[in-house]
């Protein structure tokens, strides 16, 4: 583990899937990340690569080909390698191996990297293209918050607001998590979106055209909120279990399959493609 600390937080790192665990208010402790418990779900805060979402029965095409890729790719559940490590930063590394050109066929280096400033921690990932031809990924976050943050307070007295008014309509997914076609709308209310299990009951609600690139979760019974910033990513997936204590507030470049069937990568839906010798960088940040 790396751990980050400052007058202010103290943010710990694991090299599996340089993933965020931990995320605390040093002045009363309270933690801000799902501690995973794995009967509910055994995550933190994973970052997703080089797909977001499920594929059509797990089938990625490449120029014909089809190749077997897990909902959300691998990164998560790879090791990452360590390439600098300071007080306030952290820069990890994935490289491409034997095994990830089974399951998908381009050379590629992804690098997540954190840096902590004050009360924010800043996300950046970068792809580099190490390969001879374009290759082809999507990238996201998914990190998820607990909810209440405080004893005393329950899941519904907590709300998200928006940046912006919007009208919200949720892209629907199937129970294979993938676009059905179908779209429900999400009301706001002043520009919050009050929380409630109900909301999760067909899973993730996934919203394509925000106006909003910030949305901050709060309780008008608590002074603790939790401000995420998405400036570069043109998707937002809201999750939570039910009767799990936490929601996700998830980032994304990059989406899931439809019903509708296969389809080469080149063609898949918000798809980021990068040319021989480029490399691509975006960000996000979460401000306690």
């Amino acid at each position: 583990m790396i751990v980050l600390e400052n007058n202010d937080l103290k943010v710990v790192l694991s090299f599996k899937g340089a993933e965020l665990i931990s995320l605390i208010e040093k002045k009363d402790a309270t933690e801000y990340i799902w501690q995973a418990d794995p009967s509910i779900w055994a995550y933190h805060a994973p970052n997703l690569f080089p797909i977001v979402g499920g594929l059509k029965d797990n089938q990625l095409q490449v120029s014909g080909k089809k190749y077997t890729l897990n909902r959300h790719g691998f990164a998560r559940t790879s090791t990452f390698r360590k390439l600098e490590a300071a007080p306030n930063h952290a820069h990890f590394e994935l490289r491409y191996n034997e095994e990830t050109l089974k399951v998908y066929p381009f050379k590629f280096e992804f690098q997540v990297i954190y840096h902590l400033d004050g009360r924010t921690l800043k996300v950046m990932y970068k792809v580099i293209n190490m390969d001879e031809q374009t290759i082809y990924f999507s990238v996201g976050a998914h990190p998820a918050f607990n909810v209440p943050l405080k004893d005393g307070e329950t899941f519904e007295d907590y709300y998200l607001a928006f940046q912006y008014p919007e009208e919200l309509k949720s892209h629907q997914l199937s129970e294979n998590g993938l676009f059905n076609g179908k779209l429900m709308d999400v009301p706001l209310n002043h520009q919050k979106l009050q929380l409630n299990k109900s909301l999760f009951e067909k899973d993730a609600l996934v919203f394509k055209n925000l106006k909003s690139r910030e949305v901050i979760l709060k309780s008008d019974k608590s002074t603790k909120q939790v401000k995420v910033n998405f400036t570069h990513f043109n998707y937002l997936g809201l999750w939570s279990k039910t009767d799990a204590p936490f929601v996700c507030i998830e980032p994304w470049l990059g989406c899931a399959d439809s019903e509708e069937g296969h389809q080469d990568i080149s063609k898949k839906e918000a798809i980021l493609e990068l040319k021989h010798g480029h490399v691509f960088e975006t960000d996000f940040s979460i401000t306690i």
